[in-house]
C-alpha cells in the first residue's frame, strides 16, 4: 500500500480550492439577503435575486465538488500497487 504522490498533489490542490469555494459561498448567499433587504425598486432587486441564485448554484457546486475532491484524496492515500 503506497500514497500515489502525484494524484495527491492534485487533491491537495483541489482542496485548497475547496476551502476558498466553502468561504465564498456563504458570502455571496448573505450579500443577497442582504441586498434584497435594501432595495425595493425593480431593477435593484432582481440584482439580489441573482446574487442569491449565484449563491445556492455555487453552493451545490461546492459539495459536488467537496466528493470529487474528497474521493480523489481517498484514491490518492489507499492506492495498491
Amino acid at each position: 500500500m503506497s500514497t500515489d504522490v502525484n494524484l495527491l498533489s492534485k487533491g491537495l490542490i483541489r482542496l485548497g480550492i475547496l476551502v476558498l469555494f466553502f468561504i465564498a459561498s456563504p458570502i455571496i448567499i448573505t450579500m443577497g439577503f442582504k441586498a434584497l433587504n435594501k432595495f425595493t425598486e425593480a431593477p435593484k432587486i432582481y440584482l439580489a435575486y441573482a446574487l442569491i441564485l449565484i449563491g445556492l448554484a455555487s453552493l451545490i457546486f461546492t459539495m459536488i465538488f467537496a466528493f470529487k475532491t474528497f474521493g480523489i484524496l481517498k484514491n490518492a492515500i489507499f492506492t495498491s500497487k
